[in-house]
């Protein structure tokens, strides 16, 4: 392995962190052909196969776990030795990957953008995803924090409530429940939702609402995007469960309202998560600090 490269390591954490190719080439921004290029060489030089082909989808040989594991082990120290030299220059030339459930990319950028106009040479990578992913990129190191709804329970991490996240149903403004003063569960046992896809905090959430009041929810659609539920809304084909913080620009223009469903808001609260062996540079700590003082006020003018 001696004659590996550090950029095929990277590579063949990726893909096997994502068991796909496709994946992968889209989170590097390569060709898919590059990517069979790098793993082919990389196991050329190890002399066994890295992953195996069973049907449509893609596993991880033997080999291959074990290799992941190491891989991952150097990778996070030349990590670690980047983030010491970097914390010798303090913040400035300072950097930080932050990683953002699906839903919280509505007020993420803003936040960021607030923050660096106290930092302006920081660099600041921003990757957005669903929970599931999120929870992933943080256990796996790829991400130094990240900002969620529930943080992920078998994660050892550190995590603190910054903001509330209220959860509301939503239906189209000529739907006959939004005329309703109060919305009975029962009410909603006939409607079709339209939900977000398995993985996100969203979905989660929703689930638990229905479970919990013994309601089966009828779900007419799947998507893993908070705008395309919000047009299918808006187009009456169903109602929907999303974050109030979703919802601004089409509650404003009176595309959208909320229904006034017995049991909410769903009240989450937002949170700012890293792994607990996370060494703070001064450029994560500054902005750690910047999310818990500036986030809560932000996020209020939101809603």
């Amino acid at each position: 392995m001696r004659n590996a490269t550090i950029r095929q390591l990277q590579i063949f954490s990726v893909a096997a962190s994502h068991l796909s190719f496709a994946r992968a080439a889209e989170n590097l921004h390569l060709t898919h052909a590059a990517i069979s290029l790098q793993i082919k060489q990389l196991e050329d030089v190890s002399g066994t196969l890295l992953f195996e082909r069973i049907g449509k989808r893609v596993f991880l040989t033997e080999a291959g776990e074990i290799l992941l594991n190491h891989t991952r082990q150097i990778l996070q120290s030349l990590k670690e030795a980047d983030e010491a030299l970097l914390a010798m220059k303090g913040l400035k030339g300072g950097r930080i990957a932050v990683a953002v459930a699906s839903t919280a990319e509505y007020f993420a950028p803003g936040l960021l953008a607030q923050f660096r106009k106290t930092q302006a040479d920081l660099r600041i990578r921003l990757l957005i995803d669903n929970r599931d992913t999120v929870s992933r990129l943080l256990s796996g190191n790829e991400v130094d924090l990240a900002i969620m709804g529930r943080p992920p329970a078998q994660l050892d991490a550190v995590a603190v409530a910054f903001a509330p996240n209220p959860l509301v149903i939503v239906a189209n403004s000529d739907h006959p429940l939004s005329r309703m003063a109060s919305v009975a569960i029962e009410d909603l046992a006939g409607e079709t939702l339209i939900v977000r896809e398995p993985g996100s905090g969203t979905r989660l959430a929703m689930e638990e609402f229905f479970d919990e009041r013994s309601i089966k929810a009828r779900i007419g659609m799947e998507m893993g995007s908070n705008e395309a539920i919000k047009q299918a809304v808006i187009a009456g084909l169903g109602i929907s469960f999303l974050s109030q913080h979703t919802l601004g620009l089409e509650l404003r223009a009176g595309r959208l309202t909320i229904l006034k469903v017995e049991g909410t808001p769903v009240m989450r609260r937002w949170h700012i998560v890293r792994h607990k062996s996370k060494h703070l540079t001064p450029a994560l700590s500054a902005f750690w600090d910047f999310i818990l003082e500036f986030a809560p006020g932000y996020l209020r003018t939101l809603v």
